[in-house]
C-alpha cells in the first residue's frame, strides 16, 4: 500500500506514523499546512523572534521528499492569533476559525488525490475531523480509507460529560466540546462510516466505538511511544515539604480539574499544586477562583513543560474522557509518576501502584484518597517514579510507527 498522509498541524503523533510510513516504504504523500525542514524557507521564517512558534512544526528531514504543505490559510489563523484579532479566528463564520481551517485545507488535499493516484497511491490516511472530503473522493477513485480516532467517539463523551451537569453545574462552561454543532457531529459519523480500518491509540477510546449506532470497519489499538527517557533523575525527601502536584493539560472539566481542585483543596498544606493550561474562557466562576490560589502558567513550550515534570513529584491527570493523554507518558518518561483514572491510556501502560496509579474517573473521593495515600507513604513516590521511567524505555515514538506500519501492510 502507498498511502496519502493528511494532517493539518502535523502533531507528535501524525509526525512519528509519517516517519514509520516512510521507513515501511508506505509512504506515497504527506499533507501538512507547515513544516519546518533544515534550511528551508519556513526553518528562516521561525528564527525572527515573533514566528518563533513555527519551530513547533519542525519535522525530520526524512519526511521532505514526501511533504506537500498548503500553507496559506493555515498561517492566516497563526497571524491573526498572534496579533490577537478574535474577529478573524472566533465566530464560526470567520475566515480563520479553525474547523473552516481545517474544512479548506481538506478540500484542497481531496483536490490532489487523482494525481496522488497516478502517481502510485493506493490509500489515504486522515485524522477524525480533518478528513471527509478526502474520504468521499478516495472511495470514488477506489482507494483505501485508514481513520485515525485520537479521542473517544463523541456519542459516549456526550453521555459521560453530560454527569458533569448535575455533579459540577458551574463548571459546565469549560465543556466547551459539547457545544458541537450537529453538522459537526454528523460528519464525524460519515467520517467513520467512509473507513475501512480504525486505528485508536487505547483501549478505553477502543471501547467507545462501542456506541456507534452502526457497522464499523475492524478498529485496532496501537498505543503511541514515549519520547526520550530522562537520563538523570533526582528525587529529593518530601518528608519536610509538602508534595509538589503538577497538572498539565486544557483547563476544562473534560480532564477533571474541579474533581482536582476539590482534592487538592481537602488537603490544604500537606500539597502544593502547579497548573499549566490555557482557559477556554472567562466565563466558569469557581475555575477563576481555583487558579488565583495555586501557581497556574497559562503556557509553555513543550522542552520547559518536560522540564517542570522532572521538578514535581507527582502528575496529576484526572481526565474524564481522554483518547491517550500525552502528558502521561511525557512524565512518566521524565521519572515522574502519574495519577489518573480509567479513561485515558493508563490501564494500557499503568500497574496500580507499580508505575504510577489509576484512579476511578469523575471521583473527587478516589483522586483525594489516591493523594493522602502518598502522603501516608511518601518513601513510594521515588521507587514508582524509576519504574515509570523503566516502562517510558521500553516504548517509543519510532515502535509506534513501526507497529501502525506493520498493522497497514497487513491490510488487504
Amino acid at each position: 500500500m502507498k498511502l496519502v498522509l493528511s494532517q493539518l498541524t502535523g502533531n507528535a503523533n501524525v509526525k512519528a506514523a509519517a516517519y514509520g510510513f516512510a521507513q515501511a516504504d508506505l509512504l506515497a504523500y504527506y499533507y501538512v499546512s507547515l513544516a519546518v525542514y533544515p534550511g528551508n524557507l519556513l526553518d528562516t521564517i521561525s528564527k525572527l523572534g515573533p514566528l518563533g512558534e513555527i519551530r513547533r512544526r519542525s519535522h525530520n528531514p526524512v519526511l521532505e521528499p514526501y511533504t506537500k504543505m498548503w500553507p496559506w490559510v493555515e498561517l492566516g489563523r497563526m497571524l491573526a492569533l498572534k496579533a490577537g484579532i478574535t474577529s478573524l479566528t472566533v465566530p464560526s463564520t470567520a475566515p480563520f476559525y479553525i474547523h473552516n481551517v481545517v474544512e479548506k485545507f481538506d478540500r484542497y488535499v481531496a483536490s490532489q488525490l487523482k494525481w496522488a493516484l497516478k502517481r502510485g497511491a493506493t490509500g489515504v490516511y486522515g485524522y477524525e475531523d480533518t478528513i471527509l472530503s478526502t474520504f468521499k473522493q478516495a472511495k470514488q477513485l477506489g482507494l483505501a480509507c485508514l481513520y485515525d480516532l485520537p479521542i473517544g467517539y463523541w456519542r459516549a463523551a456526550h453521555r459521560l460529560l453530560d454527569e458533569e451537569e448535575e455533579r459540577w453545574p458551574e463548571w459546565i462552561p469549560t465543556l466547551t466540546g459539547l457545544k458541537d454543532s450537529a453538522e459537526k457531529l454528523e460528519r464525524k459519523d460519515e467520517e467513520l462510516q467512509l473507513a475501512d480500518r480504525i486505528f485508536v491509540a487505547s483501549n478505553f477510546t477502543a471501547k467507545t466505538l462501542e456506541e456507534y449506532p452502526g457497522k464499523l470497519a475492524p478498529v485496532e489499538v496501537i498505543p503511541y511511544g514515549f519520547p526520550a527517557v530522562a537520563k538523570e533523575r533526582e528525587y529529593t525527601s518530601t518528608q519536610n515539604r509538602p508534595i509538589k502536584l503538577l497538572f498539565v493539560g486544557g483547563l476544562s472539566q473534560r480532564k477533571g480539574i474541579a474533581d482536582m481542585f476539590a482534592a487538592v483543596e481537602a488537603l490544604g498544606k500537606h500539597v502544593e499544586l502547579t497548573v499549566v493550561g490555557s482557559k477556554k474562557n472567562d466565563e466558569c466562576v469557581p475555575l477563576n477562583i481555583a487558579l488565583t490560589k495555586h501557581r497556574w502558567i497559562p503556557s509553555l513550550s513543550h522542552a520547559e513543560i518536560l522540564k517542570l515534570m522532572s521538578a514535581h513529584d507527582v502528575l496529576i491527570f484526572a481526565s474524564l474522557f481522554e483518547g491517550f493523554g500525552l502528558v502521561i507518558t511525557e512524565a512518566m518518561s521524565q521519572g515522574t509518576p502519574v495519577i489518573t483514572t480509567d479513561r485515558t491510556i493508563g490501564p494500557n501502560f499503568i500497574e496500580d501502584g507499580k508505575n504510577g496509579w489509576l484512579v476511578q474517573a469523575g471521583s473527587t473521593q478516589a483522586l483525594k484518597d489516591a493523594i493522602q495515600n502518598l502522603l501516608d507513604r511518601r518513601n513510594i513516590i521515588a521507587d514508582v517514579g524509576r519504574a515509570a521511567i523503566e516502562t517510558a524505555s521500553k516504548r517509543s515514538w519510532d515502535d509506534y510507527g513501526n507497529d501502525l506500519s506493520k498493522a497497514v501492510m497487513q491490510i488487504k
